[in-house]
């Protein structure tokens, strides 16, 4: 009786164990997935927009995927999230991408989202008609060392020998969310910022401030990637079919709104608003994709070079070597 009994036992125990097996397969065969995809409440961020609306992601992923997105106010909330796992890819600045990867953080850049879209604006009243007038003046970002903080202070720096009170410069320095700029500056809390559009054309349409740099002038303004689709090495050593299938979602997001801009437009304002809870005038948007090219080609010279002027303003303690941060395989 009791030999029947262990081998009972053993059976079942087997039988257990092979069930627990098939349920953690690393390849995900045989159960339902689910990722999450985050991006940013800005025009460089579109292609997240257009992907969600339009369901994109289903449409490449295994069927039974559920595909969840998050938003953030900063890079640097969305990098915290693909290293933690909670988040699988999405869209954010190149500034926080390279940051991070510098620090230690294994990513991959597997795609670009938009070049452009950086503009400088200068509060109406703040005595400011050149960027030579910025010595004593406050400006913000949304993060110190985003990507838009590197772009203005680089161009400070080296055309005009302006720097942030950060390295014992002349500008004061504050950090807050974009689509607060117009109400800052009509509160007289700044004098500039560096803005991501669609809030730079929203101040230019609520009339408190005027552009000071517009985006061709401002650094890397025509070569840098203003969004990078970024995913953890991890996801892409372990399960690259996943990537592919994210990333090809991705390319076909923008090619979407390549071929439709108008409904593309249309979106964004719709998903702006459902995020931020502001509501963008035709006149706003249609402003705001004048300064964006969607794309998602990325060189990596134009993210070291970039990276290279981080280090020097301070922003990187040790210069930063990209080597390894750029996975063109995925879009190739």
């Amino acid at each position: 009786m009791n030999k029947v009994w262990v081998l009972f036992v053993f059976l079942v125990s087997v039988g257990f164990l092979a069930a627990c097996g098939s349920d953690t397969d690393a390849t995900g065969e045989g159960e339902a997935q689910e990722i999450t995809i985050g991006y940013f409440p800005n025009i460089n961020h579109v292609a997240g927009m257009v992907a969600e609306e339009k369901d994109l992601y289903s449409e490449t992923l295994p069927d039974g995927t559920t595909v969840n997105y998050q938003y953030f106010p900063d890079g640097s909330s969305f990098m915290t999230a693909i290293e933690t796992g909670d988040i699988q890819g999405g869209l954010v600045g190149p500034g926080p991408a390279m940051n991070h990867f510098t620090s230690g953080a294994k990513i991959n850049v597997v795609a670009a989202g938009s070049t452009g879209g950086t503009v400088i604006m200068a509060r109406n009243g703040a005595d400011i008609e050149s960027p030579e007038d910025m010595v004593g003046k406050t400006f913000i970002s949304p993060r110190v060392g985003c990507t838009h903080d590197v772009q203005f202070e680089t161009l400070m720096k080296e055309e005009y020998g302006i720097t942030s009170s950060r390295i014992d410069g002349e500008m004061k320095h504050v950090t807050g969310k974009p689509a607060t700029y117009a109400s800052m500056f009509e509160a007289g809390k700044v004098d500039v910022a560096t803005v991501p559009e669609p809030w730079a054309s929203s101040i230019e349409a609520e009339g408190n401030g005027t552009v000071l740099i517009d985006t061709p002038d401002v650094a890397y303004g025509k070569t840098l990637p203003a969004a990078v689709f970024v995913t953890s090495q991890e996801l892409v050593n372990n399960n690259p079919e996943m990537v592919e299938s994210i990333v090809e979602a991705h390319k076909n997001a923008t090619t979407f709104i390549q071929e439709n801009p108008e409904e593309s437009k249309s979106i964004a304002i719709k998903k702006i608003k459902d995020i931020t809870d502001q509501e963008l005038s035709q006149e706003v948007i249609d402003n705001a994709w004048e300064r964006i090219n969607f794309t998602y080609d990325v060189e990596e010279k134009h993210l070291q070079n970039f990276a290279n002027s981080s280090y020097d303003l301070g922003f990187l303690e040790e210069k930063p070597d990209l080597t390894g941060l750029v996975d063109l395989s995925f879009v190739e």
